[in-house]
């Protein structure tokens, strides 16, 4: 009788054995720190999440602040932000501020972590030169990892660069409205009114030819547009004239309205032919610090340490009448626009709006570049303020490629 019990019990314990294995083998990936075993596009949604405000804090002066990872010798810089070799004033100060939330931390990037991570994987900026300039420093910074780091253009984009150690392509799509738009000269029979030296069309449920069917590649998207949405870009002699289906919008749009359509049109757009599992993020406003005009009427931007919190509503509150009062409008437009999608927004703008001292000012680092465009009180000095962006995408990124 028990040789008889034996035997029935033996083939039980190998059927329960094996499925110990298979769920064993199966399981166990998901907890391993291989980034390369992961698989291309396994993103989860950040509201998975219980992460703290990356974006609400201040800036402490850290003389103890590790160096940054690059310096003028990037062959990934622009010549008009590289403020190292263009000799701007106090850059040790300007790179010993750093950006402290009020709740919890901010890691500093790790390259060869987060490219480790990334691996088999691809991130493209899609949007205006401040997203070049974002691009610019990942680019400078992921570089430490990977000194075979390529020049990269492909697929439409405008600049950006190939990892082969990693597999990674980071790169960056200029496309200044999001919509497609071109210049119509005088003759058209929309430009029939006086002192009219042509129109702008934009077709606002047309995406620029520059990422149209290039968003499968990527599996991190950082979109932005805004900057160019002005009177000084498009002057009444030369405005923005806004197309539906091919026919003119009736009544005809002004800038703030015309902006918010094409909001609208483009995260729909977004939200149709974007893979699902693609991370999405809408980078909000990087504010300008003109002080005393407009780019082109002397602003300045000659400062020496960050704005006071008490000083960010005189400059930025829209019902001040300064000139650089447009940032926050616009993001309350965006933020209205990505209001329940998979779109993250990346609210870069209150950080930055401290930083008046670290734009590239008048060290441009091409002869009477002041005298021809201004000063530039909108770019950033790399290495900089783009540097503490980076972090903080890296670290969402790293939080949305979380197992549990």
């Amino acid at each position: 009788m028990r040789n008889k019990l034996s035997y029935s019990i033996f083939p039980s314990i190998i059927f329960l054995s094996l499925v110990f294995l298979f769920l064993y083998s199966t399981f166990l990936p998901l907890y391993t720190n291989d980034s390369s075993s992961l698989p291309t596009k396994n993103f989860l949604p950040l509201s998975s999440y219980s992460t703290c405000n990356l974006f609400d804090g201040h800036w402490v002066l850290n003389s103890t602040k590790a160096k940054p990872f690059y310096d003028g010798t990037c062959p990934f810089h622009r010549n008009a932000w590289n403020c190292l070799n263009n000799e701007r004033d106090n850059m040790g100060i300007i790179n010993s501020w750093e950006w402290v939330p009020k709740d919890c931390s901010l890691e500093r990037i790790d390259p060869s972590r987060f490219l480790g991570l990334m691996r088999n994987r691809n991130i493209g900026f899609v949007g205006d030169s401040l997203n070049e300039n974002f691009l610019v420093s990942f680019l400078c910074i992921l570089r430490v990892a990977d000194g075979g780091a390529k020049k990269w253009k492909r697929k439409g984009a405008w600049r950006g660069a190939y990892f082969p150690k990693y597999n990674v392509t980071v790169a960056y799509h200029r496309a200044v409205l999001l919509a497609k738009y071109k210049w119509e000269p005088k003759q058209s029979a929309v430009s029939a009114q006086d002192g009219l030296k042509g129109v702008y069309r934009v077709d606002v449920d047309i995406v620029a030819d520059e990422w149209n069917r290039m968003t499968d590649f990527y599996d991190v998207l950082v979109f932005n547009t805004g900057h160019w949405w002005g009177y000084d870009k498009f002057p009444k002699e030369m405005p923005l004239v806004f197309y539906r289906h091919g026919r003119p919008l009736n009544p005809p749009l002004g800038l703030l309205d015309g902006f918010q359509v094409v909001l609208e049109n483009m995260v729909r757009h977004i939200q149709k032919e974007v893979p699902k599992n693609t991370l999405k993020f809408w980078r909000l406003q990087s504010p300008r610090h003109f002080y005393g005009g407009e780019w082109n009427q002397n602003g300045s931007c000659l400062f020496d340490k960050p704005l006071e919190e008490d000083q960010l509503d005189l400059w930025f509150n829209p019902s001040n009448n300064g000139v650089n009062k447009e940032a926050r409008t616009l993001n309350h437009l965006i933020k209205e626009a990505v209001q329940g999608t998979d779109i993250q927004v990346l609210d870069l703008t209150h950080l930055s709006e401290f930083r008046a001292d670290a734009h590239p000012a008048i060290w441009l680092g091409q002869k009477d570049a002041v005298s021809i465009w201004g000063q530039d009180c909108m770019h950033w000095c790399l290495p900089g303020v783009p540097d503490t962006w980076v972090d903080i995408l890296v670290q969402l990124i790293r939080n949305s490629l979380e197992t549990v």
